[in-house]
């Protein structure tokens, strides 16, 4: 295992550990809003400071993008950390969450490792190296096709001025699909995208953290990952198609006549 990767790996664990000390305490928890429908509670900043923590102590020079205390600037390498990814699961006892941290190196994705510490599984990846599942090698079907295809996807909570494009998307792909899933993890869905536990997903208005490290695990088991136009701006436009090789041009183009005002491709 790559040196940066097994750190981050023992990162992970650090916040995905202090995650489960509240999973049964969640009503001791003080939660605030950062804006409708969009939660955050001491757990989030705990496990982040405890992630940063263990980053900072072996790579004080990195720059850091974090989702609760924004972004640090340092030298060519910047990790990107969603602490807990799926924080009204969590709040709920809905066992569907999970840490997720990325490594960049002047613009491109290195290192990724998106920890489920319910189920104690631990997705990694390093950049031309291949991705695994408890240290079992992952590679996506070539041959999967969107026909008879399951889909993850998530709603545009944060962004419910593109509800009816979400829908239409929604519709569209819904009739040509075996069915599609709304667990409520972004990181956790495009993992299982390189699991081959969902053959592809689409979301509008992520957040570099929600994504980064899983896109780099689907890259490597052998998948795509593009923006809404088959670009590759999905980090900075926030709309992500993810999955098999055959499955992401098919997704792409049944979505594109549904963009419009406000949703870039």
């Amino acid at each position: 295992m790559h040196p940066m990767l097994n750190m981050a790996v023992r990162a992970a664990r650090a916040g995905g550990d202090l995650i489960l000390r509240y999973v049964d305490r969640v009503d001791t928890l003080t939660i605030t809003s950062k804006q409708r429908n969009d939660f955050v509670s001491e757990v989030d900043r705990m496990a982040e400071e405890a992630i940063i923590r263990v980053l900072r102590r072996a790579y004080p020079d990195h720059g850091i993008l974090a989702e609760e205390s924004g972004a640090s600037e340092g030298d060519e390498y910047l990790w990107i950390i969603d602490p807990l990814d799926g924080t009204t699961n969590f709040l709920h006892g809905f066992p569907q969450f999970a840490v997720s941290i990325a490594l960049q190196h002047r613009g491109r994705l290195e290192q990724a490792v998106v920890y489920d510490p319910v189920r104690q599984e631990l997705f990694t990846a390093s950049r031309g190296a291949g991705a695994q599942l408890n240290k079992r090698r992952l590679r996506l079907d070539p041959r999967r096709k969107l026909d008879g295809a399951l889909l993850g996807t998530g709603f545009p909570f944060r962004h419910q001025q593109h509800l009816e494009a979400w829908m239409g998307m929604f519709r569209t792909l819904f009739t040509e699909v075996a069915d599609v899933r709304r667990a409520g993890s972004a990181a956790l869905d495009l993992a299982y995208v390189a699991a081959g536990r969902l053959d592809g997903f689409w979301e509008i208005g992520l957040s570099r953290w929600d994504m980064a490290a899983g896109a780099l695990l689907i890259r490597e088991a052998g998948g795509l990952v593009t923006d809404f136009a088959g670009g590759e701006n999905y980090l900075e436009t926030g709309n992500v198609v993810a999955g098999a090789a055959k499955v992401v041009p098919e997704i792409v183009r049944r979505i594109q006549p549904f963009l419009g005002p406000g949703i870039e491709a």
